[in-house]
Order: structure tokens, then C-alpha cells, then sequence
């Protein structure tokens, strides 16, 4: 899905979740490869983008990641109107009908990564496996992470890491860098706008701390939700024991505006400005002053 078009799509539920046979190959549920990004991580890197999220954040990019089930859609721009439709991505002559997400094995998922190998060697990057919500495909994943490491494949996750702690752990186990969202820091709040388990999150993210994994804290900057000195100040107390050398600050985007209209969804965020330099600047010169460097956008 691309958030480019301005083109209307009716958006249909057409798979209840993944495979589960007792002999079935393991497959993971994802909805985009993304090549040759220079974000999420150091160097060129693959990201795999895996379908499905607990959490409701307002300001999500992706909102195609927050259901676990694979969509069919339809393109109207694209749409021929043929008469009697087949109601079938493969089939259909003009590439109207869509699927989002699809299921794919361990082997197949590689193979695709694997492509782009030479880009990982040769700048530095590697692969990062975002969603969604990545950990609600943890065993999946886990494994995904466990074949790249045993290549040499520098793996990061993006997580929110509002997960048990065991699931999490096991697949941090097999990453180079964990690139963990701290959002908004007052329990109940979270709870309430964004059906978080904060007090999980912070437990999950001082466990990770210990064991020494490479941890990079992230913050969403979203005006009225996150972007605050009070915020900032919390996020800023949490990490002060860990002694972490970098903090990447995430400026709230429009990007994924266009996405809510195509899936027929409301967009709660849709009057609001991205923050302004002058808006960003004091949260940023609080994460400086604390010892921090910055790193704005990821």
C-alpha cells in the first residue's frame, strides 16, 4: 500500500488468521518488504513489516499493520468494472483487487531478504523486522532472527515491547540492535489512549537494559500526546539508570493520512500540524543536556 494515490478502496476482511495444521510449515503474516531504507537502523536495510498490533495509537502510519488479517481492496482508479467481478487479486486483469498481507514461509521470507545481501556488506546495514507489532509474531520472528544471525546479517527489531517478557527476550536474544518506542510514560493514560501495558513496557525495556543488549529509546513526538516537557521529563527519569549513549527523537508525519481515507477509516489525527523546529528544539536540547545524542527522525 502506498499512501501516494488518491484512490478509493473498499476494504473487506477476507482471512481470520494464520494457518494452524499440527504438520504445517511455521509462516509468519507480513504486509511489505521495504528495500534500500536508511532509516530503522544503521546502513542500507531491508525492513519486514509484520501485519497485526494490540495497540491503538491515534498517530499510527501504518494502519494497515493494525489488523492481523489479510484485506482485500479494491482500486477504484483502477477498476474496470468488469462485469461479473471475480473478486480475485491474482486474477484480476487491471491489478484493481489487492491483497494486504500475505502469509509466507521462513524460507520464502529469506529468499526475498537475501536479495539484497550485497547492499548489508557493503554499507554497513542489514535487516529489521518492524510491523504492526512484531512480537505478536514472536516465535515467527525468533526464528527469522536465528536464520540472519547464522548468516551474519546485522537484525534489528522496532517493538513497542508490550509483550511477555520471555517472548521478547527470546528474540532479542538473536538481534544486533533493539530500537524500542517508549510512548506515553503515565500508565493510565497509555492504557486509555492507546491500550498499552506500561507498566509491562517498562519491566520489558530494564530487562533488555541488563542483559546488555544494544538498546536505542525512542519517542514519538505527537503534539497532545507525547510531545511535552512532562513527557520528556519522565521518559528522561526511566532511562537515567541505564546509562544509554543515544535517544532518537520521532517528529510526528502526515505520511499516512492518505492510507486512513483509502481503507475507509476515519483519521484522528487529520487537522493536526506536524511539530515545528521551534516545538522540538526544547525536547531535544533536554535529552542533550541529560548526556544524550539525538538523533532526530531514526
Amino acid at each position: 500500500m502506498t499512501s501516494s494515490a488518491a484512490q478509493r478502496i473498499n476494504y473487506k476482511l477476507i482471512q481470520p488468521g494464520l494457518p494452524q495444521a499440527a504438520n504445517a510449515v511455521p509462516q509468519g503474516r507480513i504486509f511489505n518488504i521495504q528495500r534500500y531504507s536508511l532509516n530503522d537502523g544503521q546502513g542500507i536495510r531491508t525492513v519486514v513489516f509484520f501485519k497485526g498490533c494490540p495497540h491503538t495509537c491515534p498517530w499510527c502510519a501504518n494502519p494497515e499493520s493494525m489488523s492481523g488479517k489479510i484485506h482485500r481492496v479494491r482500486r477504484e482508479a483502477k477498476c474496470l468494472h468488469c462485469q461479473p467481478c471475480l473478486n480475485d487479486a491474482q486474477e484480476c486483469p487491471s491489478g484493481a483487487m489487492e491483497l494486504i498481507g500475505q502469509n509466507i514461509t521462513l524460507d520464502a521470507l529469506l529468499q526475498q531478504i537475501l536479495k539484497d545481501e550485497v547492499f548489508y556488506r557493503t554499507s554497513g546495514g542489514g535487516v529489521t523486522l518492524s510491523g504492526g507489532e512484531v512480537l505478536m509474531q514472536a516465535a515467527f520472528a525468533t526464528q527469522l532472527a536465528q536464520r540472519l544471525q547464522a548468516l551474519g546479517i546485522n537484525t534489528a527489531i522496532e517493538t513497542a515491547g508490550d509483550a511477555p517478557l520471555a517472548s521478547l527476550m527470546a528474540l532479542a536474544e538473536h538481534c544486533d540492535q533493539v530500537l524500542f518506542d517508549l510512548k506515553i510514560m503515565d500508565a493510565d493514560t497509555a492504557k486509555r489512549l492507546l491500550n498499552i501495558d506500561q507498566p509491562r513496557v517498562l519491566v520489558n525495556f530494564a530487562a533488555l537494559a541488563q542483559r546488555g543488549v544494544q538498546l536505542i529509546p525512542r519517542l514519538p513526538l505527537i503534539p497532545g500526546y507525547t510531545l511535552s516537557r512532562e513527557n520528556m521529563e519522565q521518559v528522561l527519569a526511566f532511562l537515567a539508570p541505564f546509562e544509554l549513549p543515544e535517544i532518537h527523537l520521532l517528529p510526528f508525519h502526515q505520511y499516512g493520512e492518505a492510507k486512513y481515507a483509502l481503507l475507509g477509516r476515519e483519521y484522528a489525527l487529520h487537522n493536526m500540524a506536524p511539530p515545528s523546529e521551534q516545538e522540538i528544539a526544547p525536547i531535544q536540547a533536554m535529552a542533550q543536556q541529560a548526556g544524550y545524542r539525538v538523533v532526530i527522525g531514526g
